[in-house]
């Protein structure tokens, strides 16, 4: 992190219902750093979600509200809050998700790492990692959709699918988010291998991850497989295009 950056430390969190979540996350991430900033991006949550950001980020300027009407989708989301931290000059980003699956204790190992790599991944595949309260099932699919992408896209990332993720601005900058086309969590895989593609350094870091607790999942076996699909097309557009320009 540069000393000269206005905002040190950014954590970017998408959300959509997640009152029952939202605030005691946001105190948690607060209490890990007094130099951190929050900025949550909610497409118009009907459970008042952001109505419940906005009143906190009145009461304290680290919390950041991001309120789309109109706009809905994890991807475009995604995007929106990557190009408001760079806006506000944050040397570091982090993005997470809302439920606590993603534990803010882990945002301090990630600091020990970025240091030496343009980015940190929180990977539940590798030594020291893995899930609880999932089933077996759901811990296989994981595995077989990271085999998956890693083999379609040629990555040595293990876990190509963690949203808990640590950036370095320069990486965010490199990837030209305005080019990007995922609207759902594909995101996550098309950020990835364009950082892939542009060499930016990359370090994966043991978490656990929780299955949530409170509120209801979005996901489901169609926005999964849309995911999948759109695997092959990052590798068909960018690899192109990498031919074409060297990006």
């Amino acid at each position: 992190m540069t000393p000269d950056s206005k905002i040190p430390l950014m954590v970017m969190i998408p959300t959509y219902n997640e009152s029952k979540n939202i605030l005691l996350l946001i105190e948690k991430l607060l209490l890990v750093d007094p130099a951190l900033h929050v900025v949550v991006v909610d497409d118009d949550s009907p459970d008042g979600t952001w109505r419940m950001v906005k009143k906190a980020s009145e009461k304290d300027q680290r919390i950041h509200l991001i309120h789309r009407i109109g706009k809905k989708g994890r991807g475009s989301a995604g995007i929106e809050g990557f190009q408001y931290a760079i806006a506000k000059e944050a040397a570091v980003i982090v993005e997470m998700d809302s439920d606590f699956s993603h534990n803010p204790a882990y945002i301090a190992s990630f600091l020990k790492e970025i240091g030496n790599v343009d980015m940190v991944i929180g990977s539940r595949v590798i030594e020291g990692g893995g899930e609880t309260g999932r089933g077996v099932l759901r811990q296989w699919i994981t595995l077989g959709a990271n085999f998956y992408i890693r083999v379609v896209l040629g990555l040595k990332v293990k876990d190509c699918t963690s949203g808990y993720r640590m950036f370095r601005r320069k990486v965010l900058e490199g990837v030209n988010l305005e080019s990007l086309i995922s609207n759902g969590p594909s995101i996550v895989q098309e950020i990835l291998y364009k950082a892939h593609l542009k060499r930016f350094s990359m370090k994966e870091v043991p978490i656990i991850f929780e299955e949530r607790t409170a509120g209801q999942s979005t996901f489901n076996v169609k926005i999964m497989l849309n995911s999948l699909y759109m695997v092959p097309k990052f590798r068909f557009i960018y690899r192109s295009y990498v031919q074409k320009t060297g990006l």
